[in-house]
């Protein structure tokens, strides 16, 4: 009886705990480092990921708009990054590492903002 006990009383501990699931970042070439310059489109700071669009205009005056994945809002929040963090119509360089596909897309590493203030991993 004592060792059932332990077993329930184990298997309830065990499960209270939270569950961590995440998707893989597999798409990502984290070998690689892009940065770029461009526009913010919209800060999309919603769950269970936030999005930044950027739209970045090259040489030949072409404008592709990028989508960087970050983190989710609650984990961001807490490091003061807020929805008014990127406002719209905001120049800024973008490091990002690249999706493996070659899309314009990519996982938001650090901003810089033209006054010189960083968001993220900027060094």
């Amino acid at each position: 009886m004592k060792r059932l006990m332990i077993v329930l009383a184990a298997g309830l501990v065990l499960s209270s705990l939270p569950v961590v699931a995440h998707h893989s970042n597999a798409m990502f070439d984290q070998d690689r480092v892009i940065e770029m310059s461009g526009t913010v489109k919209e800060f999309q700071f919603t769950n269970p990921h936030t999005w930044l669009q950027v739209v970045v205009t090259d040489a030949a005056g072409r404008e592709t708009e990028w989508s960087l994945e970050w983190g989710s809002p609650n984990n961001l929040g807490r490091q003061g990054i807020r929805p008014s963090t990127f406002p719209p119509g905001s120049a800024l360089k973008v490091r990002t590492y690249p999706m493996k596909d070659g899309s314009p897309g990519g996982l938001f590493i650090g901003a810089m903002f033209n006054d010189g203030k960083t968001v993220g991993n900027w060094e």
